[in-house]
């Protein structure tokens, strides 16, 4: 890894700020155990993809200029979820595509967007992590992290790193779990048919932990797995990575 140390800007997300924050507390960790100085603008709010797949640009590019003005002067642009990520950096600029000045601030954006696993690996050149985990685990490559930004290999490197963790592959590892941002409210039926087929499939691994880079597949599928009954544990993968396993699986209740 480079001796230098970049400045970050980390892009929380809207799930992990309300729903999930020890996954932004992983990142945090597992940056700056990268050499990284990290830091979380308190302006950010959503990255407008809600509003861009239901075809609201003028909402979406609204959210969008906050989102580039408030991840300016960063080194680079960092968010645990492969779907954020790929909003910033794949989709942003085609907001823009008929506003010269706003389409290169967002080109720029773009250029330093990264989804945090891929970063740690492929730009901070990280080979594994020092946490350990005796657990027998599975997972899921959501379908932004995967399509989008070609995030595979990267978050099964760093597991594999996991001391006493065992890793099996999903038969369908690539196949979407039915969440799909807005999909799931739109066609609530489909999208039931596919979480359900995604859990057989959990299931049938064998694995007792389900991990994953995005926070609303995870949502998505400890939801079923709960109502099945299933005694599956679900998290974000950061969490193992950082060690912080302290805190109840996605869907479990505190004691």
């Amino acid at each position: 890894m480079s001796d230098s140390k970049p400045r970050i800007g980390l892009f929380v997300t809207c799930l992990v700020d309300l729903l999930r924050p020890s996954v932004g507390f992983a990142a945090v960790e597992l940056l700056e155990a990268s050499g990284c100085v990290v830091e979380v603008p308190q302006s950010q709010t959503c990255c407008g993809q809600p509003a861009y797949n239901s075809g609201d640009r003028k909402d979406a590019q609204a959210v969008a200029r906050a989102t580039i003005e408030a991840m300016e002067g960063f080194d680079y642009v960092v968010a645990p979820s492969g779907s954020c990520a790929a909003m910033l950096r794949e989709h942003y600029p085609t907001l823009f595509k008929d506003d010269d000045a706003w389409r290169e601030r967002a080109r720029h954006l773009a250029e330093r967007t990264h989804e945090l696993i891929s970063f740690l690996v492929d730009v901070r050149g990280l080979q594994g992590v020092s946490a350990r985990l005796s657990a027998h685990a599975t997972y899921h490559d959501s379908c932004s992290g995967l399509r989008e930004l070609g995030v595979k290999d990267q978050p099964r490197k760093l597991l594999n790193s996991v001391e006493g963790l065992q890793l099996t592959e999903l038969r369908e590892s690539e196949v979407c779990c039915g969440f799909g941002g807005t999909f799931c409210v739109k066609y609530p039926d489909i999208s039931n048919e596919m979480v359900t087929s995604k859990v057989r499939d959990i299931e049938a691994s064998g694995a007792k932990l389900l991990l994953a880079g995005d926070l609303g597949c995870l949502l998505n599928m400890a939801g079923k797995l709960k109502r099945l009954g299933s005694q599956v544990e679900v998290r974000h993968v950061a969490e193992v990575l950082a060690g912080h396993i302290e805190q109840p699986a996605i869907g479990e209740e505190r004691n």
